[in-house]
């Protein structure tokens, strides 16, 4: 970045836009922002400077006061940055399903980690958030309804790929969505700025909540009041919960989105793997099943259209999940062979 900074957190955002050369179909130009070069390797680093600088400057986050969130744990780590920089405690509830590694990564920031039962899934760990905010006085996030998160995204996301696009042309934004502040935060300003941008929107094929048509329960808070009738387990940590949170369906409501695509998870890992292995770039399965959709929007796309893709998050976060389960830790049996081509420092079988 080439400057001094103050604090880490003014390190968030600025993210680079790179583009795809051997995985890209000919005729396009597909172009990637990495998010994982925020300081803790994920978007949600954006979502949570903006809902504790929001909370603060609004008075309902007091000094000390103890901040709680619901996680899948990239938010739960970007949350655990901030309030190790601001001084404030971190509770977190994740369900236990999500990978290891999230859980040590935000202890090591000093966040408490409290488990929910896989069975409950989303909704579990985010009742479990709301009874202990309210048992306690904690000061609760709630990204998935939190209007800060999405006016992060306008502010920081959306005029980065305008600057990175100015003068240039765009014909695609492909994106999944999460909380759906990334979703709703850039769609918002595209749909206004760059009209002629079509937004298209990636989830699992064993989970099309939005593609359903269904309508999601609601409390009258927003919140979603029970899991969504479509909604089946998959692999894509961060990626569409058990209910279709408040921030996503406005974005749906806006009409800005020009499709939606599912994306099998196999297609979701075996992209990430080919973006490291091809590219050079060291994404999870999300990252990959955003590509993944983008690489079909390209299939389809007219000679010399411009596509932009978001990749999430780093694929550190999925070392115990089953992107890495054929990744050996040992040497397999051609590294053997190479070993054993020269005399010294042989490893035996």
């Amino acid at each position: 970045m080439g400057r001094q900074f103050s604090n880490i957190l003014e390190t968030i955002g600025n993210t680079p836009v790179v583009k795809i050369n051997r995985l890209a179909p000919p005729h396009v130009n597909l172009f990637v922002k990495i998010e994982a070069f925020n300081p803790l390797g994920s978007v949600k680093d954006r979502l949570a400077l903006g809902v504790i600088e929001a909370a603060e400057k609004e008075g309902k986050l007091k000094p000390g006061q103890t901040v709680i969130e619901a996680t899948s744990g990239n938010t739960g780590i970007g949350l655990a940055m901030v309030c190790a920089q601001k001084g404030y405690p971190l509770v977190v509830t994740m369900a236990e399903t999500f990978s290891v590694e999230r859980r040590k990564l935000m202890r090591f920031l000093g966040a408490k980690v409290v488990l929910t039962p896989a069975s409950q899934r989303g909704m579990g760990m985010v009742t479990k958030a709301v009874e202990l905010a309210n048992a306690h006085g904690w000061f609760l996030t709630r990204q998935f309804e939190n209007e800060a998160n999405p006016d992060m995204h306008s502010r920081t996301t959306a005029r980065e790929i305008l600057k990175d696009f100015e003068g240039k042309p765009l014909d695609y934004w492909v994106t999944g969505y999460g909380t759906g502040g990334t979703l709703k935060g850039v769609a918002r300003v595209l749909a206004k700025e760059r009209p002629d941008t079509k937004i298209v929107v990636c989830e699992p094929e064993d989970a099309q909540l939005l593609a359903s048509g269904v309508a999601q329960m609601r409390n009258p808070d927003g919140s979603a009041s029970s899991p969504h009738p479509a909604f089946k387990p998959h692999p894509m940590q961060g990626w569409t919960p058990d209910f279709i949170p408040k921030i996503t369906a406005d974005a749906v409501e806006m009409g800005v989105i020009h499709q939606v695509l599912p994306i099998p998870n196999a297609e979701a890992m075996r992209f990430s793997r080919e973006l490291a292995q091809k590219e050079g770039i060291f994404v999870g399965i999300t990252s990959g099943a955003t590509f993944a959709g983008a690489v079909r929007v390209c299939a389809n796309a007219p000679a010399d259209a411009t596509v932009l893709c978001m990749l999430p998050d780093t694929g550190e976060r999925y070392l115990s999940t089953p992107l890495f389960a054929d990744i050996p830790a040992d040497m397999t049996e051609e590294e053997l062979r190479i070993s054993l081509s020269t005399p010294s420092a042989q490893m035996s079988a």
